[in-house]
């Protein structure tokens, strides 16, 4: 079992920063692959950002490449989103998930998932 928490949503101006943080603890080799989705009221959960915990390899969706960034800390078990220039478009419930392998956004890849940090942008 893997049980994951984030932290770190709030509600921010458009153009503003946020931090979310993704704590993973029990059977973290469960979690060699970890993302953060994202779901807004009315559509489909969406993948924003992955990485491969073991080699440090990062994957982005389009719409936030250059200003998301995924990254570890192995010290404390946390993988961390910093989002940078967020937009309106950016507000949504965000969740961090845990798996193994296979495609980076498909959240049926992913066993586990955290209970979600909301994210608020006004414009």
């Amino acid at each position: 079992q893997v049980q994951l928490v984030e932290s770190g949503g709030g509600s921010v101006q458009a153009g503003g920063s946020l931090r979310l943080s993704c704590v993973v603890s029990g059977d973290t080799y469960s979690s060699n692959l970890m993302g953060w989705f994202r779901q807004a009221p009315g559509k489909e959960r969406e993948g924003v950002a992955a990485i491969y915990i073991r080699r440090s390899i990062t994957y982005y969706a389009d719409s936030v490449k250059g200003r998301f960034t995924i990254f570890q800390d192995n010290a404390k078990n946390t993988v961390y989103l910093q989002m940078n220039s967020l937009k309106f478009e950016d507000t949504a419930m965000y969740y961090c998930a845990a798996g193994q392998s296979g495609g980076v956004f498909v959240p049926g890849n992913y066993n586990y998932w955290g209970q979600g940090t909301q994210v608020t942008v006004s414009s």
